[in-house]
């Protein structure tokens, strides 16, 4: 029989993967996905973004239940928390999304192959050679293109080894039981997400920032407004602090950092190791290619193309680009466009929204007012607060606001930030506006429903220009 040579082989299941793989099934070229473990969606599904977010909405409901008697809602004094079965729930979520995935690929005739998938080398007569291996068995492939999807893994501080008291996202979602104290490490998604949780699950939350703020990557206000949340609902956060010592304790672990020149210490029952993460690129048989990676990235053109031809890389593997899955996946469909020659678009880097799913939530994309005027942008910024919505006030988050930061001469959007009730669902007006070009008198000029939140973006955009009707 003919050896088998396949379109597209896509090396990695996570929502990069996947996403490519289904979008080269639906246009009918033969696709392999190969995966080394036992299940699809990588880290997202089951120790990312998709367990995190469904403890994260438990959180939300015990917090709402602890302010029952202002809903007029009562007996509920005796309220106790199952950490079992949310756990539970949280798996099965997870497994239903995962046997989805299953469903999807063969729905696109999309062959999925269990082991760890490496490049051979170059191309020969077009077609490149990829090496599976699983269990001591090893067999190859052959496609005429490949898309290198392998994903991340969570960075460690030197010295430190994850286990039963030191965590990463790994660790931390297997918990059998809700730590009574928990430092963090590190302020962006994951850490100030983790804080989020376990502070509404009643531990005492800490958090250690090296930078001077926290999610340094949002704008300044968000930045502020946040801690200023985070300090009302008792979460003990250091920014510019220089972690010097973690050790073990009879009871849990002992941290050493400085702050300001002075050396603080506490003791907590678990740490949290969030300090970013880093691209699994180590051992996929680049060496052999003409990809050169920096620090572990590799680098792409627009439409993902690496430096050796035929080899694409997607998702948290490219550098330049954030490590955000749904920015994993629109790579994958760009790539997969291009292989399979029909219309598509590069990223524009300035039209990636973030969403981080702390409580309050925060959404962004664009500039922030300081990149903007880095950027010599005379800039003219818009601000509208939750406190004056009426659906804000209806489901009691007040917290927050939306800040819209425009070019003065045109209007042009050039950011839009939001932190508050549902910010993660109101950030994609924003990211629509600014893909179509929209100005912020558009905005001024689309018609909201009433009462909603995102009528807090129509008040932003009237902000911009000193006019918003509700403040």
């Amino acid at each position: 029989m003919p050896e088998t040579i396949y379109d597209i082989a896509i090396i990695g299941s996570g929502p990069a993967g996947y996403t490519a793989a289904i979008r080269a099934g639906q246009y009918g070229l033969k696709t392999a996905l190969i995966e080394k473990d036992g299940f699809l969606g990588g880290t997202c599904l089951h120790v990312g973004c998709i367990p995190t977010k469904a403890l994260l909405f438990n959180a939300e409901l015990w917090d709402h239940l602890k302010e029952a008697k202002e809903y007029g809602i009562e007996g509920v004094e005796g309220r106790k928390l199952n950490w079992d079965a949310i756990q539970e729930r949280k798996s099965k979520i997870v497994s239903k999304h995962a046997k989805g995935l299953e469903f999807l690929m063969k729905k696109n005739k999309v062959e999925t192959i269990r082991g760890y998938g490496k490049l051979t080398g170059p191309a020969q007569n077009g077609v490149l050679t990829i090496e599976v291996s699983d269990g001591g068995k090893s067999s190859t492939i052959k496609a005429k293109n490949v898309i290198l999807a392998t994903g991340s893994e969570a960075r460690m501080i030197p010295g430190l080894e994850a286990g039963d008291r030191v965590l990463t996202n790994i660790e931390i979602l297997g918990l059998k039981e809700i730590p009574k104290s928990l430092v963090i490490v590190g302020a962006g998604a994951v850490g100030v997400e983790f804080a989020s949780i376990f502070k509404s699950f009643g531990t005492d939350v800490t958090i250690i920032e090296m930078l001077p703020r926290l999610v340094p990557v949002e704008d300044e206000d968000v930045s502020k407004e946040l801690a200023r949340v985070y300090r009302k609902r008792g979460i003990v956060f250091h920014t510019g602090a220089k972690m010097d010592k973690v050790e073990k304790t009879k009871d849990g672990i002992s941290v050493a950092f400085t702050v300001d020149g002075k050396q603080q210490k506490i003791d907590a029952e678990k740490i949290l190791i969030a300090v970013g993460r880093k691209p699994r690129t180590e051992n996929v048989g680049m060496e052999k290619t003409r990809i050169k990676p920096d620090r572990g990235f590799l680098k792409t053109d627009g439409w993902m193309q690496t430096a050796e031809p035929g080899v694409y890389a997607i998702g948290d593997i490219v550098l330049g680009t954030p490590q955000l899955a749904h920015v994993g996946a629109m790579e994958g469909l760009v790539a997969v466009a291009k292989i399979a020659g029909k219309p598509a678009k590069p990223i524009n880097p300035e039209h990636i929204p973030n969403a981080t799913y702390c409580h309050p939530e925060i959404g962004s994309v664009g500039l922030t007012e300081a990149r903007a005027k880095e950027a010599g942008y005379e800039v003219k910024i818009g601000k509208f607060p939750f406190t004056a919505n009426s659906r804000a006030s209806i489901v009691g988050q007040h917290e927050g606001f939306i800040k819209i930061v425009s070019d003065a001469q045109y209007g042009e959007i050039l950011g839009v930030h939001i932190i508050g009730p549902q910010a993660t669902e109101l950030i994609a007006e924003a990211v629509t506006a600014m893909e179509l070009e929209g100005t912020a008198e558009d905005l001024m000029w689309t018609i909201h429903a009433h009462p909603t939140l995102a009528e807090a973006m129509l008040d932003a955009s009237n902000s911009v220009y000193g006019m918003a009707i509700n403040a």
